[in-house]
């Protein structure tokens, strides 16, 4: 079998895959005059009868997009928890405090389910959460746990270091290695419309490219505007007015005047030694015991050692350096107990620093 022969079964093969995809009739009909003409560049263009080399590369750039276009989820949608009790306590589990942040999350929740239960045809706009603190206040889990609560998908786009608008918006195919950007990735990733997706640390976008970012999450966060995304790769509109955007920033500064105004601002504050403590013991403590490979009965940890552990990490505003300290307390223990120099062990204030990390 010949070459054109092979790309000709090839053809069919992208045929029957995009006939079978639930697509927009102008999309299909679209990606029908591409394969017209991807059989067209077909014709023999060697006095051996082969087909040309650019007839493969033609193929891969049609391949490769209606590979991408026939995986988005165009009707697609996960079942919201419509549940107001369960996801308290979902959100009461996984997080201390905050209470700021949990009635926006239950308040956003309540307004789906009178949707839902009054079968209105109104399109309800999830708010754009922009969790505003310093490193280590828990932006990201937050995230994570507003995913849990809705039971949706769950994607992350991280800013940090981003200077190129394509990175968002995907590249146009005249480009080569063109595909499609990070929103539409995630919105396939996820196989669903309505996921949440997190625009992680908004203000370390470099400075070169913060105004062609800013400029295309104007748009990306705009309800008016985010019905018909335009991925530059797709080239076709995407409605995203179902997916729950939350940003994170360590501060605002960085961020333009255009896309704070479409942000629902939420700051969260610094904790105290007594909130880490809180903290330590009931959310961090037992997770890190967990996958340590502990169990509850090999280590404990006396209430006084407490704020011997927190007192010296007081000015850090977050978790992340306790949390590197329980971790290390905690794999002195599991060494001990690997080695059989103890089988259970009890950290006081008598031998606490035995375990601190040095």
């Amino acid at each position: 079998m010949d070459s054109s022969n092979v790309l000709e079964a090839q053809i069919q093969k992208l045929e029957e895959k995009a006939k079978i995809a639930p697509l927009p009739a102008d999309l299909l009909e679209k990606i029908d005059e591409e394969i017209a003409l991807l059989r067209g560049s077909l014709n023999p263009s060697t006095s051996s009868g082969q087909a040309g080399s650019g007839s493969f590369v033609t193929f891969e750039n049609v391949a490769n997009y209606i590979n991408w276009v026939t995986s988005l989820p165009f009707n697609k949608e996960t079942k919201d928890n419509l549940d107001l009790v369960l996801a308290k306590q979902i959100l009461d589990k996984n997080h201390y405090g905050l209470e700021n942040v949990k009635n926006r999350i239950l308040e956003y929740l309540s307004s789906l389910i009178l949707n839902m239960q009054g079968k209105t045809d109104s399109v309800l706009r999830a708010p754009i959460l922009c969790l505003v603190g310093l490193a280590g206040t828990g932006k990201t889990t937050l995230a994570y746990s507003i995913a849990e609560t809705l039971a949706r998908k769950f994607a992350r786009i991280p800013f940090g270091g981003m200077g190129d608008a394509r990175v968002l918006r995907g590249a146009s195919r005249a480009f080569a290695d063109s595909e499609p950007g990070q929103v539409i990735k995630n919105i396939v990733r996820s196989q669903c419309k309505n996921p949440v997706i997190l625009l992680d640390e908004l203000d370390r976008i470099t400075e070169t490219g913060r105004s062609d970012v800013m400029g295309v999450l104007v748009e990306l966060l705009d309800p008016e505007q985010n019905k018909t995304f335009i991925d530059h790769y797709i080239d076709y509109p995407f409605d995203l007015s179902h997916t729950l955007f939350v940003a994170t920033a360590n501060n605002t500064t960085n961020i333009t005047t255009a896309v704070l105004d479409r942000l629902e601002i939420i700051q969260l504050p610094s904790y105290t030694d007594e909130e880490k403590t809180v903290i330590a013991k009931k959310y961090l403590f037992p997770k890190i015991r967990q996958q340590s490979g502990l169990l509850e009965n090999q280590i404990t940890i006396a209430d006084a050692v407490w704020p011997l552990v927190i007192r010296p990490l007081g000015y850090d505003s977050g978790m992340r350096s306790l949390e590197r300290t329980v971790e290390g307390i905690c794999r002195k223990v599991t060494r001990l107990i690997v080695e059989k120099k103890s089988q259970a062990v009890n950290v006081t204030t008598e031998n606490i620093k035995e375990f601190l990390p040095t």
